[in-house]
């Protein structure tokens, strides 16, 4: 057994190899963990030290497939189980509304429901819904979903004629500009400075976006950049509403951290104030969204504003077998450029599979149908449809491939379609199901049957559910997905639950509707590379990866073919097991077979020859370390150290001792003098600043510094609870005190 609860160090067997669903999945019902140190089985050594560094800034740099997801939903479900975070304190903060449900979901099956996890849009727009009569009074503006209409109402004031593709645009640059804080007068300069390719002339861009702030002012509506500017704006100017919101939210977790624009990094200063307990997680090797304004800057500068942070790098691969990573890290290893120079470099833990399959046909369609012939022998063989994708550079890809897997009539289902509980037949079905379990026992319905699946099954065959799907695609066709998805979450939750009833199931529906944890839908997901960014399949097909589709043909500057390089890299990354990479040498049948393999390939496909990547930089995982109380230097490498008793040296882990740095039960040898005296002192700051004493230094923390009586700051910043805004503030007092000299006395040397 380990001394004083310290939870016990995790197999190798755990997270190697042998048990790779440890590391990267959960079951579909997995079990609450039972305590806060079984909340940290299973996590290998990295993933481990993410989940237990929770205090001051920390930085975790995640390579593809690593387990970041699960990495910080266990650092913050420790926190909370541990009694060290409170659920109502932390933040976590992602870009889609998937992925922060995803995250909830977790949570909740960690034991640590109540963490709010909402993306930046979400969560500002709660905030400014909030306070908007209190910072700027009356009723705050309509949320506009789609701004395209407006700035065409704009150009049509400016007498500018768009066509629907300079429409679309138009309202990118837009964005773009409010995303990196533009204003109108100021867009030529900034397009020009970061070598974007303005669709109109630059000073017509100009006109048009002033045209547009002009329109939502006469109709009183915002857009979603807006939400994020007004709240930035309240925070500056109401100090009271930032500080109540910074009272609020004293923990925070952004994900995806490399896709955080200037405007959104902004906000995040301002919600953080003065403080430092923050956790980011992000991979430069996959930012593919700066032309949205996106930049990996911040992530790649942490270390730079934040000396003392911990950083650890995630490499261990649990998603992809040897042969799809050694295909990815040899993309990476002809990249250039900064993100390249952090790239990590994955080191797969899976079993052998097979090489990734790459073919050449003579044009689009013939590469459509040889995708949905494989697929169809996947399918036939037993491959779940819902584990092959077909991943596309461009959206107008798709149709070519909806109409060959329909012609062979495999189902299939669009990524970024209508989010799954929000569907009209789900509601419905939601809706039978909850009056089933209410009234069952009058429902003729329900007669013969008594599991749980199958009274699912008889109530969803009212609502359109057959045994076998119906024939072709379409509406109808996507309807019984939907119902078959339910249908098949009714059989692992009965599974993983015996004795479950209906009313135990409507509650999971609600709880997953709550927190927009979806059911697989079967059929092969049709998604473009950017839309599958945090998603993976068993099976992954990349189609049309030629020169000219990728990298893509406006990719004119090497900042921009860099980008493409990365897309393709996410693209590979999705892939578990089954990797197939094809072209077309024409676009029709009969073309000009003029087109050749994507140039990211040389080197990487057989037969092709390529230049030689150049060595790791930064491709080792593992923990650095900094050292609290250092500004601008840079910091040094140290191994973690477990907290230990220093009368007993048993190991530590309630918090309350590890402030201490004893047990509870271990002999004290506090200075009872320099005790009360730093009590007075806390007593004399907390009137001061008009706030509670504990918000000065806990009664704990005040212990520790009198058993400790520290000489130097870097000893006073080791005591757990003083953090660094603390020791700016109170360190020159405290260690006076320590000293025995007066206040006075300390002025005067000073």
């Amino acid at each position: 057994m380990p001394a004083c609860g310290q939870p016990t160090q995790p197999s190798r067997a755990t997270w190697q190899h042998g048990c790779v669903t440890a590391a990267t999945h959960s079951t579909l019902f997995p079990q609450v963990p039972d305590s806060a140190d079984a909340v940290l089985d299973g996590l290998d050594p990295e993933q481990r030290e993410v989940a237990t560094a929770l205090h001051g800034p920390v930085c975790v740099l995640a390579g593809a497939g690593t387990g970041k997801t699960r990495a910080i939903t266990h650092r913050i479900a420790y926190g909370v189980r541990a009694g060290i975070l409170h659920p109502s304190s932390v933040l976590a903060v992602t870009f889609t509304n998937r992925a922060a449900g995803e995250m909830r979901g977790r949570l909740r099956q960690l034991g640590a429901g109540g963490v709010q996890a909402r993306t930046f849009h979400s969560a500002a727009l709660r905030q400014l819904q909030y306070f908007w009569p209190k910072a700027i009074g009356g009723s705050m503006p309509r949320l506009v979903d789609r701004k395209i209409q407006l700035v065409a109402d704009a150009a049509a004031a400016c007498r500018i004629r768009l066509d629907r593709g300079e429409l679309r645009d138009v309202t990118a640059e837009i964005e773009w500009s409010k995303v990196t804080q533009t204003v109108p007068a100021d867009y030529a300069p900034a397009a020009a400075k970061a070598g974007r390719e303005s669709p109109r002339d630059p000073a017509e861009i100009v006109q048009l976006y002033a045209a547009y702030e002009d329109v939502k002012r006469e109709r009183s509506v915002i857009d979603f950049e807006d939400v994020l500017l007004l709240t930035v704006a309240v925070l500056q100017d109401r100090h009271d509403i930032a500080e109540q919101i910074r009272t609020q939210y004293q923990h925070f977790v952004v994900d995806e951290y490399q896709d955080v624009s200037p405007l959104q990094q902004r906000l995040l200063e301002l919600w953080l104030g003065e403080r430092d307990s923050l956790c980011v997680v992000g991979d430069a090797s996959q930012t593919i969204y700066s032309f949205t304004g996106a930049t990996p800057d911040h992530l790649l500068d942490f270390r730079a504003r934040h000396p003392g942070a911990t950083v650890v790098k995630l490499v261990r691969d649990y998603r992809s077998t040897p042969q799809v990573v050694h295909l990815a890290n040899g993309l990476l290893a002809q990249a250039r450029g900064r993100a390249a120079d952090h790239r990590l470099e994955l080191v797969s833990q899976r079993a052998p599979g097979p090489e990734p399959v790459y073919a050449e046909y003579t044009d689009e369609p013939a590469e459509a149908e040889g995708a949905a012939r494989r697929i169809r022998e996947l399918v036939d063989a037993g491959v779940p449809a819902s584990e092959i994708a077909i991943l596309f550079r461009t959206n107008a890809q798709s149709e070519t491939y909806e109409q060959a897997l329909a012609d062979a009539a495999v189902p299939y289902q669009l990524r970024g379609a209508e989010r799954f509980f929000d569907r009209p037949e789900v509601r419905k079905a939601g809706i039978a199901l909850r009056g089933a379990a209410r009234f069952g026992g009058n429902d003729s319905l329900l007669d013969d049957v008594v599991d749980l699946p199958s009274q699912v099954r008889a109530v969803l065959s009212g609502e359109g559910w057959t045994t076998q799907p119906p024939a072709g695609s379409g509406a109808v066709r996507e309807r019984w997905e939907s119902l078959a998805a339910l249908v098949n979450l009714a059989q692992d939750f009965a599974a993983a639950k015996p004795g479950a009833t209906l009313a135990d199931l409507v509650a999971e529906l609600d709880e997953r509707a709550n927190a927009q944890h979806a059911p697989t839908v079967q059929g092969v997901t049709l998604a473009s590379l950017h839309s599958a960014k945090g998603l993976e399949w068993d099976v992954v097909f990349l189609v049309g990866v030629a020169e000219g589709m990728m990298p893509i043909t406006y990719a004119k500057t090497d900042e921009q073919v860099e980008e493409e390089r990365r897309l393709l890299y996410v693209g590979v990354t999705r892939a578990r097991e089954h990797l197939h990479v094809s072209w077309a040498l024409s676009r029709s049948p009969g073309g000009r077979p003029n087109r050749r393999p994507s140039r990211f390939l040389d080197g990487l496909r057989p037969g092709s020859t390529g230049t030689t990547g150049r060595a790791t930089a930064g491709g080792v995982g593992g923990i650095e370390r900094g050292i609290p109380g250092t500004r601008g230097s840079a910091p040094k490498r140290a191994q973690r150290v477990p907290a230990r008793c220093r009368v007993c040296g048993r190991t530590l882990t309630d918090p309350g001792e590890m402030k201490l740095m004893r047990c509870d039960d271990c002999p004290s040898d506090m200075n009872e003098g320099l005790y009360e005296r730093l009590r007075e002192w806390r007593a004399d700051q907390a009137r001061s600043s008009g706030q509670p004493a504990f918000c000065v230094f806990t009664d704990r923390t005040l212990m520790a510094i009198a058993e400790s009586a520290p000489d130097d700051e870097r000893e006073l910043a080791r005591i757990p609870g003083v953090g660094m805004r603390k020791l700016t503030r109170y360190g020159a007092d405290v260690l006076a005190i320590c000293a025995g000299q007066s206040l006075a006395e300390s002025t005067d040397q000073d």
